[in-house]
């Protein structure tokens, strides 16, 4: 069995229990990201042997410093921070930032379908548009709460799973 299947026998049982999990209860169940950690540095250990093993670590940092910062600005859940950086152990530090990408493009859909669903076009760019200003100089960023019905968030480990899926396709054949 050649490294890529591995990975994705890996991460499509994970993207099915991921995405139930997370549209059904907006929680990614540490038990979860565990096992898929211990997977990818197991994986990258036999295939790639120590460097397999640094460069398992090394995306598992990578992508939870990338994840992290989202997460600081409220964009970003725990859950989808551990669980992206699981991923990171399971595709690598050279896969990490391509397979981010690929994520958030994932999420964008994912987004842009919700709101649309939603009905709530305008309100959201209207937000959008005040997020990108706080970003100029001399503008403070504004905060914004979480809605109290969940079911106006994104289960963004929707879009990790099977933006991860789609990027091991793409990068890894």
């Amino acid at each position: 069995m050649s490294e890529t299947v591995a990975i994705i026998v890996l991460l499509l049982p994970l993207a099915i229990i991921i995405t139930y999990y997370d549209v059904r209860y907006r929680r990614i169940p540490n038990a979860f990201v565990l096992a898929t950690l211990a997977s990818g540095l197991a994986i990258n250990s036999i295939f790639g042997g120590l460097a397999g093993l640094y460069g398992s670590l090394g995306g598992c940092a990578l992508a939870f410093v990338l994840m992290f910062m989202l997460h600081i600005f409220g964009a970003m859940g725990a859950g989808d921070v551990k669980l992206f950086a699981a991923i990171g152990a399971v595709t690598g530090a050279p896969l990490v930032l391509p397979t981010f990408l690929v994520v958030v493009l994932t999420g964008g859909l994912l987004a842009v379908v919700s709101i649309v669903r939603a009905g709530v076009v305008i309100s959201t760019m209207q937000r959008v548009f005040q997020i990108l200003v706080g970003l100029l100089p001399g503008w403070e960023m504004p905060k914004f709460a979480v809605p109290a019905d969940r079911s106006h968030t994104i289960p963004y480990g929707v879009a990790i799973t099977i933006g991860s899926i789609i990027s091991t396709a793409i990068f890894r054949a």
